[in-house]
């Protein structure tokens, strides 16, 4: 019944900017952690950023830090990743995803801690 559904994706030279979505149906969306991963081809599944129920904690991977930023807006269950100064190695697969359990104290970069995933949106970054 839960659903996530990314938007946003595209074609963008390097340097550019791109803003994804992700709406989230089937439960309440300001009582869970939202985090975004992506996956290159034949690559594994990466952690891209993570932002907790009540946005106090944030965390990005080190490849995006400074370029990437998430945010959530509760009253209308979305949550966002904006990405700026991209890379040809951002390309890849974006995906959102919400973890199993609502109210967390802590967050976390493993995938295994998300019950719910997206289809993916994806980006590509041009030299």
């Amino acid at each position: 019944q839960v659903q996530l559904v990314e938007s946003g994706g595209g074609l963008v030279q390097a340097g550019g900017s791109l803003r994804l979505s992700c709406v989230v149906s089937g439960r309440t969306f300001s009582e869970y952690t939202m985090g975004w991963f992506r996956q290159a081809p034949g690559k594994e599944r990466e952690f891209v950023a993570v932002i907790s129920w009540n946005r106090i904690s944030i965390y990005y991977a080190d490849s995006v830090k400074g370029r990437f930023t998430i945010s959530r807006d509760n009253a209308k269950n979305t949550v966002f990743l904006q990405m700026n100064s991209l890379k040809p190695e951002d390309t890849a697969l974006y995906y959102c995803a919400t973890t199993r359990t609502m109210y967390s104290s802590t967050i976390s970069t493993s995938t295994s801690t998300y019950a719910y995933w997206g289809q993916g949106t994806q980006v590509t970054v041009s030299s």
